[in-house]
């Protein structure tokens, strides 16, 4: 048993609090992840290094990072919603182009439509991960999942801002669910994405809860299962050990868990790093339950979910209509707005940003997107997960029922 630590639980409570910073700002970040497919060989996992040499000298405002699979993400730095979107924007079409000449193109889907998964990153990070997670849902979340996450400043009021991703979770997961076939056949969910995730670690990937955000954020560190801890290497690089024995960040600071050592301030800041709720707290808000979309309906994502957060009025109809299925994660991940409750709300929801937009600063091409996505997708009851269900010509409403 390890040296009992000189921390404390009131410490995790000091860190989860430094994670809720108000703000007198509404910048808005948007983090894209994409597959990436060589239609020549679509079964086939494309080489990382393929993608990095088509993409050299490319000048990009955004920052390029690879998933574990190899999947592509491009990160905005923070900026009013209309400079990010149009930014962002423009450094897609740069990626799409080089990659066109390099026989390649981007998928927009929450989870890989064809390919099994294939690991292509083998950092000691991302070892210890694999090994910790397990089969199946660990190498399919590593590597054959994407998304759209939206960052947002908490705004002056954390608490309102944590409350509203939380509520609105459910809606925006439905309206914007995109992964329903997985390895060529109907997954029998609407976001087999959310689903993978939701078959994962709980202690690390179930919503906090909604109580006092500080003390539900310590508690949540302290109550999820340690996955690895970080060890001082002699030469380059990091050393990380794989925790297998169930202990959690809380055992290890009470009682040393089986470890060698106390933990440390810098143990807990990376062990928040290896937690995925929907919501985390980072100093702002990380919205992450949203499906990868297509090129052409990302903007839409980004720009509905900060509108119902940051505008106050869209916020009020929004909760209002959300209210009824609060917790309904599941139903909105299988059925998506074919569910009659939330495509209701999801109705309302799109009315109120479509409302609040134009004073949010958006233009007229973005207000008509969302306009055009919600007569397209949520008015039917449609989401776009359907249109991968188009491709491979099935029954879509035996696919949902």
């Amino acid at each position: 048993m390890g040296e009992r630590s000189a921390m404390t639980e009131d410490d995790v409570v000091v860190y989860a609090g430094g994670c809720f910073r108000p703000s007198g700002a509404d910048r808005v970040g948007v983090e894209l992840e994409w597959l990436v497919y060589d239609p020549a060989a679509p079964r086939e996992a494309v080489p990382i290094e393929r993608v990095r040499s088509a993409l050299a000298g490319v000048p990009l405002t955004s920052r390029v990072t690879f998933e574990p699979g190899g999947q592509l993400e491009l990160s905005s730095p923070t900026a009013a919603l209309l400079p990010c979107l149009l930014d962002l924007a423009r450094d897609l079409g740069s990626v799409r182009c080089a990659l066109a000449d390099a026989g390649l193109v981007l998928v927009g889907s929450g989870i890989d439509p064809i390919r099994t998964p294939s690991r292509q990153v083998t950092g000691p990070r991302y070892d210890a991960m694999a090994r910790f997670l397990g089969s199946p849902f660990g190498p399919l979340m590593m590597c054959s999942t994407a998304s759209v996450q939206v960052n947002l400043d908490f705004g002056p009021s954390c608490g309102t801002a944590w409350e509203r991703a939380h509520r609105l979770g459910p809606v925006l997961l439905a309206s914007f669910a995109n992964s329903a076939v997985l390895t060529g056949r109907p997954s029998g969910w609407m976001s087999a994405r959310q689903a993978v995730w939701a078959g994962l670690d709980r202690t690390r990937t179930d919503p906090v809860p909604l109580t006092d955000p500080v003390e539900a954020w310590a508690r949540y560190l302290l109550d999820a299962r340690l996955m690895l801890v970080r060890e001082c290497a002699d030469g380059p690089g990091e050393v990380f050990r794989p925790v297998s024995n169930g202990a959690t960040f809380g055992d290890w600071l009470r009682d040393g868990a089986g470890l060698d050592r106390p933990p440390t301030p810098d143990d807990l800041a990376y062990h928040a790093t290896t937690v995925f709720p929907p919501v985390r707290p980072r100093g702002w808000l990380e919205i992450r339950y949203l499906d990868a979309q297509q090129p052409w309906n990302w903007p839409v994502c980004a720009a509905v979910t900060y509108a119902l957060i940051c505008d106050d009025r869209a916020a009020e109809a929004a909760m209002a209509a959300a209210e009824p299925l609060a917790g309904a994660w599941r139903t909105a991940a299988r059925r998506s707005i074919a569910d009659p409750l939330l495509r209701r709300a999801a109705r309302t929801c799109f009315r109120a940003a479509l409302e609040a937009l134009p004073g949010l600063g958006a233009d007229r091409r973005l207000v008509a997107a969302v306009s055009d996505f919600a007569e397209t997708y949520i008015d039917p009851g449609r989401p776009p997960a359907v249109d991968f269900l188009d491709l491979i010509d099935l029954d879509q409403e035996e696919v949902r029922a």
